[in-house]
């Protein structure tokens, strides 16, 4: 009675855990993750901040307008003599002067300078894009990786969980044979630790499933608010070629994209620098007001002033040290290491690209042999099975055909999504990540 008493707990208790759940799809995985990921809104928020600096209001071309006032106060103790000889003593004399001004400044020619820096800001933000783009491909690559865990711990359950219906089963029958002396107690206690054992399995095994829900949660900002589970079909991209894949790895790699638009950078920072061995000519002008309060020896008592001016004026460093001729140096070594950065990428993304293709290919492979597998594994339980009930196998053998169905059935779990893990990673090497329906 205890046994049975305890294997109608376990059952309670792992039918309660397998109730109705939501399920999550990649495609709805993919949603929350572009939408709440935190690292990808970071991305976004850096975007947004060079597409700012993109703006006709950081690009020099606009003037600028600044305004002056001021106001003074004299308190002052004077001795005047005029020239017909009288002489003025005032003491606690005062004197107030106020002014007000607006002032305009506008570079008409700075060497091309701004012209530069302008081109230079398009190609950060454009470059900035490159860099969220990354940062989403990865951010899926690590979302499916742990998406795919989870798949892969929720089909192993399932696994676990037949394996123990079939040890409950053998338990039962084992205490029916004991009782009616058909067979020892001995089988009855291997029985009853081989689905202890059982137990432990998915004791485990749901708390490794409930730590990778918690992982991709985390992954999509944590806005599953209830337990979910995931899709386990998958399909595979048979019908992927190398040479198609290659081509698109040389054209749209993120890596080599920004490789490249680093080289267009470097090369506007020549020209950048260059500029300043040219003058610059900037146009000036102001409006005024000016207001003299003057005490008793002045000849005026009040003056007022009223006025525009304007100036137009040229400034050429014609020899700042040499710290122009350096940076411009500098800038051509940098775009030179520029292109070799570009040269060795290519090289090291060719290794990349084939180990990745071989990788993908060989676990297909495998997990096409571990279905086969499966089958055999299936078929040597069922006569095992058949056998065991008439006695012709003993209760190890039998065990051990249970186990060997076990094995399989998780190793082609995880050769399944293995290879479509592989899968995702030339995808994104060939930058068709983005691109993929899943």
């Amino acid at each position: 009675m205890n046994s049975k008493f305890y294997l109608t707990y376990i059952v309670v208790f792992f039918g309660i855990c397998a109730n109705a759940q939501e399920l999550l799809s990649p495609d709805e995985a993919i949603q929350l993750t572009l939408s709440h990921n935190y690292g990808i809104k970071i991305a976004e928020n850096t975007v947004k901040v060079a597409e700012n600096n993109t703006s006709i209001l950081n690009s020099g071309y606009l003037p600028t307008l600044t305004g002056n006032a001021g106001a003074t106060y004299n308190l002052d103790n004077t001795e005047a003599e005029f020239s017909n000889g009288n002489t003025t003593v005032l003491n606690g004399a005062e004197s107030s002067r106020y002014n007000a001004s607006i002032n305009l400044n506008y570079t008409l020619f700075d060497g091309l300078g701004r012209v530069y820096n302008y081109k230079r800001l398009k190609e950060q933000y454009q470059l900035s894009e490159l860099e969220a783009r990354e940062t989403i491909e990865n951010t899926l690559l690590q979302l499916f990786s742990v998406y795919y865990s989870v798949a892969q711990l929720s089909e192993n359950t399932q696994a676990i969980k037949e394996t123990f219906a079939i040890s409950k089963d053998r338990l039962v029958r084992s205490e029916y044979q004991f009782e009616y002396g058909q067979n020892t107690k001995l089988d009855v206690l291997n029985a009853q630790v081989d689905i202890n054992n059982d137990s432990i399995n998915i004791v485990n095994t749901e708390q490794q499933l409930i730590n990778a829900k918690r992982d991709l949660n985390v992954i999509l900002g944590n806005k599953l608010t209830q337990d979910f589970n995931v899709d386990t079909n998958i399909s595979f991209l048979f019908d992927l070629k190398k040479e198609d894949l290659w081509t698109k790895t040389k054209a749209n790699n993120v890596s080599l994209l920004q490789i490249e638009k680093n080289i267009h950078i470097s090369s506007l920072d020549i020209k950048s620098n260059r500029s300043q061995y040219l003058p610059t000519i900037g146009l000036n002008g102001s409006y005024g007001w000016n207001r003299n309060n003057n005490n008793a020896a002045a000849f005026v008592a009040v003056s007022t002033n009223t006025g525009l001016s304007a100036g137009l004026n040229l400034t050429w460093n014609l020899f700042d040290g040499g710290s122009t001729i350096t940076r411009v140096k500098n800038a051509k070594i940098a775009l030179e290491n520029q292109q070799l950065q570009k040269e060795q990428i290519l090289i090291d993304l060719e290794r990349q690209f084939n180990n990745a293709w071989d990788d993908y290919q060989n676990k297909v492979v495998i997990y096409k042999l571990q279905e086969k597998n499966i089958k055999t594994a299936e078929n040597n339980f069922d006569r095992t099975k058949e056998k065991f009930k008439i006695g012709q196998v003993n209760s190890i053998e039998f065990r051990q055909a249970q186990l060997n169905l076990l094995n399989a059935e998780l190793s082609r779990n995880q050769a399944k999504y293995n290879a479509k893990l592989a899968e995702l990673v030339v995808l994104q090497l060939s930058g068709d990540l983005l691109n993929v329906k899943f």
